[in-house]
Parts: C-alpha cells; structure tokens; sequence
C-alpha cells in the first residue's frame, strides 16, 4: 500500500486517473469513439461513401444532359444519317467511304478504350 501511495504522490496525473469520475468518461469517449456501431470511425466511412456517391450523382446527371442532347438532335432524320455515317461507318448504296485516321486521335481513342 505504501508503494502505491509514493507512486501517486509522485505522479500527480494517476490520483486523477483514480477517480471514479475520471474512469467512467474515459471507458465513455473510448466506447463512443471506437466500439459504438455509430463510431467517429463509422461515420468518417460513411461520409467518404456518401462523397463517393454525390460526385457519381453529379456525373451521371452531367451524362443525362448530354444524352438528351443527343436524343433531341437524333430526332432530325438528317442527323440520324449523319450518326449513323460517322458512328457506324454506314453507307448508301453506290457509294465508297474512305476512313483517315490521324496518330493523336487514334493515341485518344486508345486511351478512352482503355480507362472504360
């Protein structure tokens, strides 16, 4: 008994460990923190998720926009003949089409293919 209170006297900082007090909002913050199953860590997961999540809504809003876009403009048969040419490689009968491809859209082009 007597070593423990020449620790205690010596360290000022465990007699305030000791109290009761002290124990139970220490075990209060090392639960909430860490053993909780709505944790600081929890939450700092599910926050990164829902980012993760809102920049794919932004995108594929962003994508709709464009795809509206395209739909309206495919409406016009003319511009259906103009997708179907440059997309497709289509032809009209009695007709030759000669593709030229130049190195740096060919380079992006493979580079697109190979990011999806």
């Amino acid at each position: 008994m007597n070593k423990i209170t020449t620790i205690l006297s010596r360290f000022k900082f465990l007699k305030l460990l000791g109290n009761k007090y002290v124990l139970v909002l220490i075990f209060f913050i090392v639960w909430m923190l860490f053993l909780d199953n709505y944790s600081y860590l929890e939450h700092r997961v599910l926050n990164k998720q829902m980012e993760e999540l809102e920049d794919n809504i932004e995108y594929y809003k962003t994508e709709i926009k464009e795809d509206s876009t395209r739909i309206k403009k495919l409406k016009n048969s003319d511009q259906i003949e103009k997708y179907a040419r440059e997309k497709y490689y289509m032809k009209k009968e009695n007709e030759d089409i000669y593709i030229i491809e130049f190195e740096k859209e060919k380079e992006e082009v493979d580079s697109k293919n190979n990011q999806q």
